[in-house]
């Protein structure tokens, strides 16, 4: 393999895999830290690799770097840990594990849900909410890795630039293909803080493509997750990603070890009336694994869903809440429609139905609405 060395000031002499800019070049010469963050996949691997063969390249000392893996518990597949435990170790790097105190990706996928019905018990929802991530709300990517990582770096490195190293590919999907070779992050460390913490983000595989990954985990003889050699995975992620393809999620429920699991998430299925995915249910991958009364379970769970869906597309559309609050007061024939039809739905959850009536939902809203305009 011969990726090309992406580069706003080119080094003499090299032909090195990893993309950099003035950005790292500075920080290299300032002897910052970096933090390569190791999720066991592909790209995390194979972008480490190549990084560190630059940093040697430019005489950055080996001290100043370590791995980093943000642990998302029961979520993960069962070979993770030890999967990126052998990576950090192949690459010489010490590793450290972080979690997020709240609880794990079930927790928080679990989180979410009891949430969603307490405001919808309270009319702070028009429509009740699922437990699951979507496209646009990653609590993976952001709460329980960023979110996590970020601080945990900002706290170990005060007063230091600290560099992240992050596997990312610009070929991997729309949204990433004006990801840049690195950009600064402000998020855990402000411009002009007090203990002069800087913090950056570096992509050095971002033009690479899917071939040149696998490629550089051979030439390298780079550990590669049984997710992909083993099971067949296009990606590695969660055992079960809310993103993943028909395709994963079978390879996901191929591993016996991912099979209690899987089981758990259907019975979150079942329990919310939430399918994992828009349109694809997670029982449906498998049923063969499923007892018969989660079997049953999900039977009356796709009945009652249905009929949630319908129940609130009738609602008077003009309610619905904007940034989560009423956009005016209903009249009362509408606040008696949003009453009946949230009489059902409470009931299928066992919550409190506060406001059974019109004259109920109307009061509500002025509340809500008072507290918008306060």
């Amino acid at each position: 393999m011969a990726i090309t060395l992406s580069s706003v000031r080119p080094i003499d002499g090299t032909d090195l895999d990893a993309a950099i800019d003035d950005l790292i070049i500075y920080a290299i010469a300032r002897r910052a830290w970096f933090a390569f963050n190791l999720s066991g996949g592909k790209d995390s691997t194979a972008s480490a690799q190549a990084a560190i063969a630059l940093l040697d390249h430019m005489g950055h000392p080996r001290e100043r770097r370590i791995a980093i893996h943000a642990d998302l518990g029961r979520a993960e597949w069962r070979s993770t840990p030890a999967t990126v435990a052998a990576i950090a170790e192949r690459l010489g790097l010490p590793l450290i594990v972080v979690r997020r105190s709240a609880g794990d990706m079930i927790a928080r996928w679990e989180q979410r849900f009891a949430n969603g019905c307490r405001r919808y018990e309270n009319l702070e929802l028009y429509h009740l909410i699922g437990p699951w991530s979507q496209a646009n709300k990653r609590f993976c990517t952001s709460e329980l890795k960023a979110q996590v990582i970020g601080p945990a770096l900002a706290r170990r490195y005060r007063g230091d630039t600290v560099v992240s190293v992050i596997g990312l590919r610009r070929a991997e999907s729309h949204g990433r293909r004006d990801t840049p070779i690195s950009r600064a992050d402000e998020r855990f460390a402000k411009p002009g803080n007090a203990a002069g913490t800087r913090m950056i983000n570096w992509y050095p595989g971002v033009d690479w493509t899917v071939e040149d990954v696998f490629a550089a985990h051979a030439r390298h003889g780079l550990p590669l997750h049984e997710a992909y050699c083993r099971f067949g995975a296009t990606r590695l992620s969660c055992a079960f990603c809310v993103l993943a393809s028909a395709h994963d999620l079978a390879a996901a429920v191929d591993a016996a070890d991912n099979r209690d699991l899987y089981r758990h998430l259907v019975g979150m299925e079942a329990a919310s009336t939430f399918s994992f995915q828009p349109g694809r249910w997670l029982a449906d991958v498998a049923p063969r694994l499923l007892t018969p009364s989660l079997h049953r379970d999900i039977v009356q769970a796709k009945a009652d869903a249905a009929e949630r869906r319908a129940i609130e597309a009738a609602m008077p559309p003009g309610l619905r809440f904007v940034k989560g609050k009423p956009p005016r007061l209903p009249t009362l024939d509408e606040a008696k429609a949003v009453a009946a039809a949230r009489a059902g739905i409470l009931s299928r959850h066992g919550l409190d139905n506060h406001f059974p009536d019109a004259a109920s939902v109307r009061r509500r809203f002025v509340e809500l609405i008072d507290a918008r305009a306060a």
